[in-house]
């Protein structure tokens, strides 16, 4: 019976030296999860480069997709639906927390139509919603530096600065302003079609724009209507 007794105590103390150790498995898998979700924002250069990159604002992969939905009226219907807007789906854009987007004028237009993203602050990205919509996901791109002379020249430049609760100010071709509050940013690859897609039962703004140094990969910035 002693010797029953003395194996378990010591069964007992190896446990708790283990655990001591080697940490309880449900506090890394919780560190793990954190780490995997925090947001990853960029550290700009001090200075703009000298000239706007090559490569298009919206990937062909992201433009293919919006136009299916286009056609395909996915973007439209019960589900999205609401209160009618204007025909004339330009937008003004003013965000205190960007110096250079005040009263910008947002026309709606295809990924494709650079003319388009260089004379304008951005582009409100065909196929995408609108904020009369009770569920949506206006998406915005607009280039980081832009074109010398012209209301693309660095109006996503500070993009980066918004943080959690910063406002957000659209205004439709009729006059009717809608509020938003940022909740998230992140960096994807050019090539993520995921997020011009709405998320369900919500209005949301999306604000997107290319990576520094390199234009490599692109910003996102989300916020939803409150107002």
């Amino acid at each position: 019976m002693l010797n029953v007794m003395s194996l378990l105590l010591t069964g007992v103390g190896l446990a708790v030296a283990l655990t001591f150790f080697a940490g309880t498995p449900a506090r890394d898998a919780g560190a793990a999860d954190k780490a995997e979700s925090a947001t990853r924002t960029e550290a700009p250069p001090k200075a703009p480069p000298k000239a706007p990159p090559k490569a298009p604002v919206v990937s062909p992969e992201v433009e293919k997709s919006l136009d299916r939905a286009d056609a395909g009226g996915e973007r439209k219907g019960p589900s999205s639906g609401g209160a009618r807007g204007p025909k004339n789906r330009t937008l003004k854009v003013s965000i205190p927390g960007m110096s250079r987007l005040d009263g910008s004028t947002i026309p709606y237009a295809g990924g494709t139509n650079e003319a388009a993203f260089k004379k304008y602050a951005g582009v409100h990205l065909r196929g995408t919603g609108d904020p009369w919509d009770r569920e949506a996901n206006v998406y915005i791109a607009g280039h980081r530096l832009g074109y010398p002379g012209t209301d693309s020249f660095l109006a996503f430049w500070d993009l980066n600065e918004l943080e959690e609760g910063d406002r957000i100010f659209l205004t439709d071709a009729a006059g009717k302003r809608y509020v938003y509050k940022v909740f998230r940013d992140f960096i994807v690859e050019p090539t993520r079609v995921s997020v011009t897609r709405p998320i369900e039962g919500r209005n949301i703004v999306t604000l997107q724009t290319c990576t520094l140094p390199d234009y490599s990969r692109r910003l996102i910035v989300q916020a939803e209507k409150v107002a």
